[in-house]
Order: structure tokens, then C-alpha cells, then sequence
């Protein structure tokens, strides 16, 4: 079948992916030679796709995050919290795509699981184009977080989630809102505090945080949505555990973040 078929059914490539390739000069090539997308390919050849990535974000050498996997396609690290993903007016050079660009000048920053700035945990990041298209939708997340004593077992969360009319940031439970639901269990209770596992069926904007508030259990620290900011100052939620196909090999890949030490000393009653 011609080479532009065979990337688009059976390699994965979407029509976007597939334009760039063809605009870079050796973008495609069979058996070390330059090939056309309309080229016929067969059993046995060898193609090769060149897809040119370069930072976007000024390098900041300076900036620290722990790497926790790393591979030719794919790296995941434990970012801190406080810390923002992209830049912005307010966080110019301080940003998670700042030290990617200073650590990994030549790979593509395409974030699969975005985190709030005061979220902590697991950020997996694709270096490449292809290897972001081929995660979409295969990404198992776990969150944890710690509310106010009181919430018991299990359950779901099942509540529409939309924009406050008068904010560009906040968002609330509404009946026009779009399909929201999280899953949680409760790990550990201790006297002030308990610690959650979550599971999202979705990825709304803030949904654990706005979702917990709806119940009455806010995240401690989230003055946003009126958690407790008492004892912790930054609201209590970290991305422990992802799980995904590498796209270099198909193999799953579980990895795992510990709680971050000012959740875990809320948690043991050292932070009054």
C-alpha cells in the first residue's frame, strides 16, 4: 500500500503528523532512501520518520526535578510543588518546560497529564510528537489527597462541572455543566485529616478539587474552594502513580511517587 496509508492505519500517524513529515527534508525515508507518502511500501523495508523537535522555552540550568523514568521516547518526573508546567506572565523562566528545555535541548515538551501549579507528582511528558498522539487515551492516573476527617469508604462523585460565570480561573458544580466523575476511597484516617486515592473518569479543569468541596470534604490548603489553609498553606493533592504503553516498545510501564513530606506529616499529626 502507498507509504501515507500504511502510517495512517496501522502506525498511528495523524493527518497533521503525516503533513509535517512531508515538509521535512528526508522526513520519510525506505531503506535509507527518501520516499514519498503516496510511495508504495512492502513487507521487509525499513522506514524511518524524522521528526524535528527543538525547545520552545528558555532553558533555566538552574531549576531541580527528579527524574523517575526516562527512555527515547518518553520521560516522567516528580514535579514539585509551586511549581507552574508552561510559563506565563508571572512565571517566566521558573516553569516545568523551563528545566525540560535545559535538560532535554533537543526533544520535543508535549505534556500528556498536565498538573496544577501547587499540584505535586507524576508529570509524563512525550518527547516526540508521535509518541504524545500514540498515549492519548492510555494513561492511568492515581491521585492522592488529604481532606478533613469524617469521609468513610468508597464512592463516586457524579456532578456536570462548569466555569464560574464571573471567573476566568474558578470552576463550580452546575447543572450545564460537562460530564464530571471521580472515584475515591479513603487509605488512611487519622484525627484531623484523611487520606484519599482518586480515580477520574474525566479530565476536567480542577475536577478532584472542585468535586470534594461539592461533598463538603475540600482539599486542606485549596483556599480556592474553601479548604482548610491552617496547617498546609499549599492545597493537599499529589499525582502518585501513572501507568502506560511505552510507544518504543509497547510495554507497560507502572511508576509511582511518594507523598510529598508536608502531606505525609499532616497525615502522622506533626504539622498542627
Amino acid at each position: 500500500m502507498p507509504l501515507g496509508a500504511y502510517l495512517r492505519t496501522c502506525a498511528g500517524i495523524s493527518a497533521h503528523m503525516l503533513k509535517r513529515l512531508k515538509a521535512v527534508p528526508d522526513g520519510m525515508t525506505r531503506n535509507g532512501v527518501h520516499i514519498r507518502s503516496i510511495d508504495p511500501v512492502r513487507s521487509g523495508d525499513v522506514i524511518r520518520l524524522h521528526f524535528p523537535e527543538a525547545a520552545t522555552q528558555q532553558p533555566n540550568p538552574a531549576l531541580d526535578v527528579p527524574v523517575v523514568y526516562d527512555s527515547a521516547q518518553l520521560l516522567v518526573c516528580d514535579k514539585p510543588a509551586g511549581m507552574p508546567v508552561h510559563p506565563s506572565m508571572l512565571h517566566r523562566d521558573d516553569t516545568l518546560a523551563n528545566w525540560f528545555a535545559a535538560v532535554y535541548p533537543d526533544c520535543g515538551f508535549h505534556l500528556v497529564n498536565r498538573l496544577d501549579r501547587n499540584t505535586s507528582g507524576l508529570c509524563l511528558i512525550a518527547k516526540t510528537a508521535y509518541a504524545a498522539n500514540a498515549l492519548r487515551g492510555q494513561v492511568e492516573k492515581r491521585y492522592y489527597a488529604l481532606t478533613p476527617a469524617g469521609l468513610t469508604g468508597s464512592g463516586t462523585i457524579d456532578a456536570p462541572i462548569a466555569r464560574e460565570q464571573e471567573s476566568v480561573i474558578t470552576r463550580c458544580v452546575r447543572a450545564d455543566g460537562r460530564h464530571a466523575v471521580t472515584h475515591y476511597r479513603v487509605l488512611e484516617s487519622a484525627p484531623d485529616c484523611t487520606l484519599l486515592e482518586l480515580m477520574l473518569e474525566t479530565g476536567r479543569t480542577h475536577q478532584i478539587r472542585v468535586h470534594l468541596a461539592h461533598i463538603g470534604y475540600p482539599l486542606l490548603g485549596d483556599d480556592l474552594y474553601g479548604g482548610d489553609c491552617s496547617v498546609l498553606k499549599i492545597h493537599a493533592l499529589h499525582c502518585g502513580m501513572l501507568r502506560f504503553p511505552d510507544p518504543a516498545n509497547g510495554e507497560i510501564q507502572t511508576v509511582t511517587a511518594a507523598l510529598r513530606n508536608d502531606m505525609n506529616e499532616c497525615l502522622k499529626g506533626h504539622i498542627r
